[in-house]
């Protein structure tokens, strides 16, 4: 009886461990708030690969990939591709996260940058376990690919996958009721 109740423990951690946003969902809606407070949400990037990239101050990596991330964008709005970058920071306070987008924006063009305070839009997908975290919606809004804890050596499966996504046909246009 002893083992079994092991065992059933063990197969509910493994559950709860894989319990997050996985490809083929449909992700929560909300992406944060902006420096200026505009909400972003997945709806309203419908039509768009998206990229989200959760990141911190503290996070050398995020750091870095940050300038990656925004000349990914530049070259997107420069060929016409349809492709938004949201980067979204971390469980920081709201002086460290408007301070950082102040001085980074002049270098970052293009990138929506926004704002999860509690880490409430990150939990779904695992960054309660650690950033870096990168998740890549398809066109129609759902997750094709989440990303926990990647590296530079990954550099070239990621941009395929953008790439790949970015191949796909449009979604059909999601009509909106009238108000």
């Amino acid at each position: 009886m002893r083992r079994l109740g092991i065992a059933l423990l063990g197969l509910l951690f493994c559950l709860a461990a894989h319990a997050g946003v996985q490809p083929g969902d449909a992700p929560p809606d909300a992406l944060g708030t902006t420096q200026d407070g505009k909400t972003v949400s997945v709806s309203s990037l419908h039509g768009k690969v998206v990229v989200v990239s959760f990141w911190a101050t503290w996070c050398g990596y995020c750091m870095k990939e940050l300038p990656i991330l925004a000349g990914l964008q530049t070259l997107a709005t420069e060929r016409g591709l349809p492709l938004q970058v949201v980067t979204i920071n971390h469980e920081e306070d709201r002086q460290t996260y408007v301070r950082t987008v102040r001085a980074l924006r002049p270098r970052l063009p293009g990138l929506l940058m926004t704002w999860d305070r509690d880490g409430t839009l990150g939990k779904p997908y695992g960054t309660d376990k650690g950033i870096p975290v990168m998740v890549m919606l398809h066109r129609d809004g759902t997750v094709a690919h989440v990303h926990v804890g990647y590296g530079e050596d990954m550099l070239d499966s990621l941009v395929a996958e953008i790439n790949a996504l970015l191949a796909e046909p449009a979604p059909p246009a999601v009509a909106v009721a009238p108000g």
